[in-house]
């Protein structure tokens, strides 16, 4: 039987078609204009420490990301699949691992379809490993221990440099600065953090630098948070090493730089791998004299790069100091995207698939081309900076290099 409206006989799917037709014509005349269905958004979660001890790094992180999503949306969005907008679902994981991968329970009931996570080693391992259960694609920002990437997980991604690589580079770079003087450092100390990261880096250091003919002569651990180095100032003092190697977070690689200054610790090097505020505008801007002249290997943009320096200084007007939180957590979000485009869907295989198989332009960064294995960008290169004249300067390699190194410092 058909199924009829009112008293003419007019079947109810002509009734539809006519009104919905001249409603669509007038626009304005009760009825709402019919519009094609827009696509469904991407839900990207974003899980950083955006309280705790490291809350200043965290939400550098969050920054970076939201920028990397305006700028996706306003460019079209994901077009592959008819102009989906990214959006985010924000959560912190108040710098606790536990509370990290919490979040990622909740993120995946919200139906989210892929993950951005979590600055730290510690909050990456733990955000990784949950979001695996149910192979949420997921993008790790900063977090650099190599077991986040060497447990076989095929949800995780890394598009930055791990442990590996920056020590090589660290070590390799510092072998050539002692070869370029008359006086080399011979005895290092090492004073760091007490999580994964500084714990894994001091480890590392210890084992690589008698490579280089570097005794390291002790390892000092702290504690999250520290506000007093008197105590460790002053076996520096006493101990006398030719280089001091911090590995902490921005609050206590300040206070550590801070305090070095004020009780006029003499070394022939500061030198940083990972180094928590040694390539940090915020740290240059606010005390230059106590970070004059330390070197860092990390992660840092290209210099020489347009594209780079126009996201600088877009960072810049939104009031941002455009640390390599922000800057990598951008790239981390922009890998995701372009994963989406390739892909042509949300399904997590294909996502997952499309990370794996990623060449993403990233000349913005002093890398080589992308070359994803096991789920890392084995073509991601830190760089050694210096702080000279109030700027963060590139020292190596030469080819990106905006200085020459200043070495010994108190020379």
């Amino acid at each position: 039987m058909t199924e009829k409206v009112g008293t003419g006989g007019l079947r109810r799917r002509d009734f539809l078609a006519a009104t919905g037709a001249a409603a669509l014509a007038a626009g304005v005349s009760g009825f709402p204009a019919v519009l094609r269905a827009q696509p469904a958004s991407v839900k990207i979660g974003l899980i950083h420490p955006v309280s705790g001890f490291v809350a200043f790094s965290g939400t550098q992180c969050r920054e970076g990301a939201m920028m990397a999503i305006e700028d996706i949306n306003a460019a079209g969005g994901i077009k592959s699949l008819g102009g989906a907008k990214l959006e985010a679902l924000l959560s912190d994981s108040q710098g606790k691992p536990e509370i990290g991968a919490a979040e990622v329970t909740k993120l995946a009931e919200a139906g989210v379809d892929g993950i951005v996570a979590g600055y730290s080693s510690a909050i990456s391992l733990a955000t990784s490993q949950e979001a695996a259960k149910t192979n949420i694609p997921h993008v790790v920002d900063v977090g650099v221990a190599d077991n986040i990437m060497s447990r076989g997980l095929t949800n995780t991604f890394r598009f930055s440099p791990g442990y590996g690589a920056c020590a090589d580079f660290a070590i390799s770079n510092l072998a050539a600065l002692n070869s370029l003087t008359s006086s080399p450092s011979k005895t290092a100390m090492i004073i760091h953090e007490e999580s994964l990261f500084g714990t894994g880096t001091a480890e590392l250091l210890s084992k690589r630098l008698p490579e280089i003919g570097i005794e390291v002569i002790e390892v000092i651990k702290h504690a999250n948070p520290t506000r007093d180095f008197t105590n460790i100032v002053l076996q520096l003092k006493s101990k006398k090493p030719d280089l001091i190697i911090p590995a902490n977070y921005y609050n206590e690689y300040v206070l550590l730089a801070r305090s070095m200054r004020q009780q006029k610790v003499e070394a022939k090097g500061i030198y940083s791998v990972l180094g928590g505020a040694a390539s940090n505008y915020k740290f240059v801007r606010e005390f230059p004299e106590a970070a004059d002249l330390i070197m860092d290997c990390n992660h840092w943009f290209n210099p020489k790069s347009e594209v780079a320096l126009k996201r600088k200084a877009a960072a810049e007007a939104k009031g941002l100091i455009y640390t390599y939180e922000v800057f990598l957590t951008y790239n981390a979000v922009l890998a995701l995207a372009d994963a989406y485009e390739r892909a042509g869907t949300t399904d997590k295989a294909a996502v997952n698939a499309a990370l794996a198989a990623s060449t993403l332009d990233m000349s913005y960064m002093p890398y080589k081309e992308t070359q994803m294995i096991n789920g890392q960008n084995v073509g991601a290169l830190p760089v050694n900076t210096q702080i000279q004249k109030g700027e963060i300067e590139v020292i190596f390699p030469q080819n990106f290099a905006s200085a020459m190194p200043v070495y010994p410092m108190n020379g």
